[in-house]
């Protein structure tokens, strides 16, 4: 691979580099409110049946064995459609539902590469948050009260471990790096929760160590922990981040020696050594198509161009693979060949989300210097438009399906909320009005995944009733009624809010956070997922609080009720499929 001419260091910051690094919040003078404004519901303490309740059903998560057993199983319901197309679409939500997003970013030839801008020198502090409204300030403070409660039984009963069981007072281990205190870090101090990122902070330089045997999750690890500790590194100016991220990133580049250059799933980070799953060669698209923000932005950083060279090549070779179907691409990519694998099944689902996030971001993130990214993004688009997109019969609610086998199957993930926010942040960097028009269509109908379920909560799984009547229009199957405190629509609400400055999407978002409080809520600490949306009596307590509820839901819910425009700012700041912003890099000098 050809060595990429590193630019100089920046001499001086300015208007023309990065944004400068956000100072401690200062919290306004507004007495805290040691409880949530909502009533909360004490369910009982008993644990419902959490069929991955020692996994993380994430993205690509679950312990190693649990993980491979429930993605075999799901291989060979894909094989067993290939061969017997009268079976209904593949439910994938047994399939730990790994990326939450997927990305082929089709980076072009090493010309169209994005070049890598230079590091500024460390930027000054800005100015503190400007003063908020009362009822911005109400809900402001009930998003970090909620922040501290989770916080308080991590650090009660799973400090230093990856996820807090809150119900019984116990934590689960993925990786064993603390996941949910890195993927926190940025969310404290953007929330200016001082003295509890001080700790946290102290915890990363004195006990965070990659130098151990154990199996990590490429994508994973690369958008929770390098992301969660890049982003802190911008927010924060503080090189001891940077250093982790360093080391942790030169850790996860095994991955990317394979016969193909499309990475496997999993690394030892002590070992060096990398390797797909035990039972196939497979890896999922999603996942190698969805770290190059992260590593892109490592080179960046570093002027160590081999990070940013590994994931732009697995574009390059994602871009011009045959198999596609109007931009829209299958769920798997072999290691071995290079090749798609398990082709005709087509969803904006786990396994293939934030390959198209990550289209319209990088191309974001590089200046807009990339057109491949931005015409395979605008492609898909509209083919999305032409084959997954449908109106329910009742309410005429607009919403993606899947494509089986040239079969339409009227089922949406609750990830597939991402898409009305990442529309919008197209339209807002110049991309079709239409784009707008679908994502505020694709907005209504994720908050009526909410509305019309019992608790207020979405589950992960939606059916849709494509026949006229005056009946529902979403409809939930038994398996698919839980709530892992997903991110994916308060996400979309704070970028809908942010362009149209309605206010319907931050009561929206409030009615959300009003029903965690009730329905997920632990009295000793923490929030827990759970297992039916429709029943409010007994929710089923799943005992396991998600690193992305205090990642990503509670600080996308911080942001859509701030009254600061500027605080993180979308023209200035692109964030990556775990909520952590990293820096859009500064047009090179004519």
């Amino acid at each position: 691979m050809g060595v990429v001419a590193m630019p100089e260091v920046a001499p001086t910051v300015g208007p023309g580099f990065l944004p400068k690094v956000i100072p401690e919040p200062q919290r306004p003078k507004v007495p805290f409110l040691h409880k949530s404004q909502t009533k909360k519901r004490l369910f009982p303490n008993k644990r419902g049946p959490p069929r991955l309740q020692d996994g993380n059903e994430s993205d690509s998560q679950a312990k190693p064995a649990e993980k491979e057993r429930v993605e075999k199983e799901d291989v060979e319901k894909v094989e067993e459609e290939e061969e017997e197309e009268k079976k209904p679409l593949v439910s994938w939500r047994g399939a730990i539902i790994e990326a939450i997003q997927a990305t082929e970013s089709p980076s072009s030839a090493h010309e169209n590469d994005a070049a890598m801008p230079s590091v500024p020198v460390k930027p000054k502090d800005t100015a503190p948050l400007a003063p908020v409204s009362v009822k911005s300030v109400d809900r402001l403070e009930t998003v970090r009260e909620a922040f501290r409660h989770a916080w308080k039984g991590y650090k009660e009963f799973a400090w230093g471990h990856d996820e807090l069981k809150p119900v019984s007072k116990s934590y689960g281990e993925w990786f064993g790096l603390g996941l949910t205190l890195v993927d926190a870090l940025d969310t404290m101090w953007i929330l200016g929760l001082t003295e509890e990122f001080k700790e946290a902070r102290k915890w990363v330089e004195t006990e965070l160590s990659f130098s151990k045997n154990v199996d990590v999750n490429l994508f994973e690890s690369t958008i929770r922990i390098l992301g969660g500790l890049l982003s802190t590194y911008h927010l924060t100016g503080d090189e001891m981040f940077l250093e982790k991220a360093k080391d942790i990133g030169l850790r996860l580049m095994p991955a990317f020696k394979t016969p193909s250059k499309i990475p496997f799933s999993d690394v030892n980070i002590g070992k060096g050594i990398a390797h797909p799953p035990r039972w196939t060669s497979d890896s999922t698209l999603a996942e190698v198509t969805s770290v190059q923000l992260e590593f892109r932005e490592l080179s960046r950083l570093t002027q160590d161009p081999r990070y940013q060279e590994v994931v732009n090549e697995v574009m390059r070779l994602v871009h011009k693979l045959p198999g596609k179907r109007d931009g829209l691409v299958p769920m798997f990519i072999n290691t071995n060949s290079g090749q798609f694998t398990h082709k005709g099944v087509f969803t904006l689902g786990a396994r293939a989300d934030s390959y198209y996030e990550y289209l319209l971001k990088q191309w974001i993130q590089g200046g807009k210097t990339e057109p491949d990214l931005l015409e395979d993004y605008l492609v898909a688009v509209e083919g999305v438009k032409k084959h997954l997109l449908r109106t329910t019969g009742p309410s005429k609610l607009t919403f993606i399906g899947e494509l089986n086998h040239n079969r339409f199957n009227p089922k949406m993930d609750h990830l597939v909320c991402f898409l009305p926010g990442t529309l919008a942040l197209g339209a807002h960097n110049g991309l079709p009005d239409d784009h707008m028009d679908l994502a505020l269509q694709l907005m209504e109908t994720c908050h009526q995944m909410y509305v019309q379920m019992e608790t207020g909560l979405s589950p992960e799984i939606a059916q849709f009733n494509l026949q006229p009547s005056d009946g529902r229009d979403v409809h939930v199957k038994p398996a698919d009624g839980h709530n892992l405190l997903r991110p994916e629509t308060v996400e979309s609400l704070f970028y809908l809010y942010r362009f149209t400055k309605d206010a319907k999407y931050r009561d929206w978002g409030w009615d959300i956070l009003q029903s965690f409080n009730k329905y997920t809520r632990v009295p000793s600490g923490g929030y827990t997922s759970i297992s039916n949306v429709r029943d409010p009596v007994n929710p089923g307590p799943r005992d396991k609080m998600e690193s992305f509820f205090l990642g990503e839901t509670l600080k996308y819910l911080y942001l859509l009720f701030s009254d600061d425009m500027e605080l993180l700012s979308l023209d200035q700041y692109v964030f990556n499929t775990e909520a952590h912003p990293l820096p859009i890099w500064p047009s090179p000098p004519i």
